[in-house]
């Protein structure tokens, strides 16, 4: 894109095995002991995420510029699932100085990947969101951030608000945009397209994305 800085991813077996019923009643009642580790093993399990389905799942959009012109294309749902896939396809995109990538969920969460060479940046909406997303979860990881509490506040965003700053849309106004709530996250993503005039070719690929 024009203006991008060259400067700026147990098993166990059951005790007692051929002993008559009298000689293993007491340890039968021991042998339910182990059921609250093995609960507890399961909760640490349930880490993981189902994919967001494809009815869930806005759109994903690349934008990039080619000769001063901005391109805007869509790409496969199933990187709305997978962060560090999303990142490959945009470093094939052939930018004049790299690409954007744009995730919008369920009309409420969204994510921006910025790739330049090796140099990414991503923006995740609202940091709750990991906790229900598989890409979300992706970015508060890549980031090296700890997951929210579930008593901590929702709805803040997390990553670099001046992800596109140089393109004309600053940290500050990045921030406004993401805290009306006014806006679905379809939205607030042509809003931000516009703001780094990727207009009307954004807004027509979102609008498309979202009416099938």
């Amino acid at each position: 894109m024009s203006g991008f800085d060259d400067e700026e991813y147990e098993s166990f077996e059951l005790d007692g095995a051929g002993k008559s019923a009298d000689s293993v009643s007491e340890p039968a009642d021991t042998e339910d002991e182990p059921d609250d580790d093995l609960e507890d093993d399961e909760d640490f399990d349930e880490v993981d995420l189902e994919d967001a389905a494809e009815d869930e799942i806005d759109f994903v959009l690349a934008a990039y510029r080619e000769d001063g012109q901005p391109y805007v294309q869509s790409l496969g749902k199933d990187l709305a699932n997978d962060l560090d896939e999303l990142i490959v396809q945009l470093r094939r995109l052939p930018g004049d100085a790299g690409a954007l990538g744009f995730v919008s969920l369920v009309e409420e969460v969204f994510v921006i990947t910025r790739v330049r060479g090796q140099h990414v940046q991503v923006l995740l909406s609202d940091a709750a969101a990991a906790s229900d997303w598989p890409i979300a979860r992706d970015v508060v990881d890549y980031l090296g951030e700890e997951p929210l509490e579930e008593d901590e506040e929702e709805g803040e965003p997390i990553g670099d608000l001046g992800i596109v700053a140089d393109l004309g849309l600053s940290d500050f106004d990045m921030g406004a945009i993401i805290d009306n709530l006014d806006l679905s996250s379809v939205d607030m993503l042509i809003e931000i397209a516009d703001k780094i005039k990727l207009n009307p070719q954004f807004r027509k690929a979102a609008e498309a994305a979202v009416g099938e």
